[in-house]
Formats: structure tokens, sequence, C-alpha cells
């Protein structure tokens, strides 16, 4: 999938958590650094590639990616694995917990909201052409639909006109359906 697609469905998977678990009081410091973490999340397995759109984002990330993703292993390696996961999952709350010394923010819900993204680009993968390692080390790249041939091809005609419209079609139902659940998450934002 494309990098907008992968931002859209980590939005979406954020939303979907946000209207169907209830949640304790959060501040809009940790709503603005919840978004931007589940953002980067949705962006983090394609470090393991040069070209990424988040290497693009970053100052000085074109040279950093091409020493970081060959360390990696290449796109689509460790990084789209259930191994991946959990290393991101570490590496990420290491990293929060030194933050938080200059965010003051719920560390838990900025870390939730990564990994909620982190967790989409990695469903969002199953579905195109080439599939994802995920039980690395087991070199067997899985896909939905089993039969690759099926799948979507990454930026791809399907993928334009079809998923990327219907991620944004569940997202507007959800914020729709919940609309006085959002709205009480937005009026307690303090």
């Amino acid at each position: 999938m494309t990098g907008r697609t992968h931002d859209l469905a980590a939005f979406t998977a954020l939303s979907y958590v946000m209207v169907t678990t209830p949640f304790k009081e959060i501040t809009l410091a940790t709503a603005i650094v919840a978004f931007t973490a589940n953002m980067v999340g949705g962006l983090a397995p394609d470090l393991d590639q040069s070209t990424a759109s988040l290497w693009h984002r970053v100052r000085g990330g074109s040279m950093l990616g091409k020493i970081i993703a060959p360390l990696l292993g290449g796109h689509r390696f460790l990084s789209h694995s259930l191994v991946g996961i959990f290393i991101a999952g570490i590496l990420a709350r290491m990293f929060l917990q030194v933050a938080s010394s200059v965010l003051y923010v719920d560390i838990d819900i900025v870390w939730w909201a990564f990994m909620i993204g982190f967790i989409s680009h990695l469903f969002m993968d199953l579905f195109t052409h080439d599939g994802i390692p995920l039980l690395f080390p087991i070199p067997l790249k899985l896909g939905i639909p089993p039969l690759s041939f099926l799948r979507i091809k990454t930026g791809g005609l399907v993928e334009k006109s079809f998923v990327f419209p219907v991620l944004l079609f569940i997202t507007i139902c959800l914020y729709y359906f919940n609309y006085h659940d959002v709205l009480h998450i937005l009026r307690n934002l303090s």
C-alpha cells in the first residue's frame, strides 16, 4: 500500500479504538502527540526501505534511510513480522520513557496509538501482492487471500479506487454513528 493509504488506515484503526473503547480523561497534548504517534506508527514498518515516505519527512532522513534500511534486512523483512511488532513496541516504549521527561502526556495512550498505527500497516500489507513475512524467521510470506495473484497491487487501480475510498467511508461512518461519543471526548479534553 502507498503511504497515504497507510496514513488513512492508521487513522481509521485509531478512530475505531477511540469510539469503541471507554477512555479515561485525556489532555489535548496527549491527543495531539497520540495522533502524531499513530501517523508515525502507520509508516514505521517501511523504515526498512530507504525511499520510505517517513524518511522524506525528517531532515537528513534520506541519508539516514540509506544507512538504517540495510540493517533491517531490506523491505518487508523483519519490520513486517510479529518479531518486528515486538521490537518496535519495546523501542517505542523506551523512546517514550526517555521523552516523558519533557513531554507531559499519557505515555500509555501515546504508545498504544503508535502500536495501532504499526499493526494497521502490517494488516494492510497482508492484502498486497507480495504479502508479508509475518512469521519471521520462517521464510514464508503470508497474504490475504492466500493466492497472491488475487491480491492488490501497491499503488494500483484497486488501491486507489476501492481500498482508499472504503477506508475513508468507514472513518466517516465511525464518526457519524458515534458523534455523541466523539463530542464527549472532545469536550473533555483538558
